[in-house]
């Protein structure tokens, strides 16, 4: 893992608007990947296998837990999910940040192996929207709805465990201030200090994340 490159996890119940957040964000920004996932549902609609998650087998799948290969994997609904610990510091090595989007249980896994990992909730403005939200997407029908209404209360309930919380009221906003933690997290003095050794390490000494005297 590179001594810059920034982890962040990022975590929302389904409908809240992270996978559209997400998309926008690292498309505006050439600095920041999303880490793809495995997972054994089938393809949806327009997504595309290696781009928007890998597909595989349950038996597969089975066999990476057996192996030991995730660094996080959990069931949501009816199918496994999981992200290789492999190709993440894989990702980590280069000079890019990393972005995980994963539900609270496996935030709770990355964050023993990689504590330094900045964490983000999304949350959507009320039970009421989301709840519309999911109906206007036509994906699912009312008893799946439900179904994920109930998983989204237990989700909701673990925002207080992640660095930070944006509501999704309004998509700009929320967009943006996503971009804001980005850009914070980038300018903590020590992460700068690694970028600008050079200029940094004058008569005063290094920084290295320590005040000067």
């Amino acid at each position: 893992m590179s001594d810059a490159a920034i982890l962040f996890i990022v975590s929302a119940p389904s409908g809240a608007g992270k996978t559209s957040l997400l998309g926008e964000l690292v498309s505006s920004d050439e600095r920041l990947l999303v880490s793809v996932s495995h997972t054994t549902r089938a393809r949806r609609p327009g997504e595309e296998d290696g781009v928007h998650y890998h597909f595989i087998s349950v038996e597969h799948f089975e066999h990476l837990v057996a192996e030991g290969a995730f660094l996080e994997h959990a069931q949501v609904f009816d199918h496994y999910y999981g992200t290789t610990e492999a190709g993440v510091r894989g990702q980590l090595a280069g000079d890019r940040d990393l972005v995980l989007e994963i539900d609270w249980q496996g935030a709770r896994q990355v964050r023993q192996r990689f504590p330094e990992a900045v964490s983000i909730f999304i949350a959507p403005p009320s039970i009421e929207a989301l709840r519309e939200r999911l109906a206007q997407r036509g994906q699912d029908d009312a008893e799946v709805v439900e179904r994920r209404m109930a998983d989204a209360r237990g989700e909701l309930s673990h925002y207080a465990e992640y660095d930070y919380l944006v509501i999704n009221d309004d998509f700009s906003s929320a967009l943006e201030d996503l971009r804001a933690i980005v850009c914070a997290e980038r300018l903590r003095a020590p992460r700068q200090a690694l970028c600008a050794a050079g200029v940094l390490e004058g008569p005063l000494g290094p920084v290295h994340g320590k005040p000067y005297t």
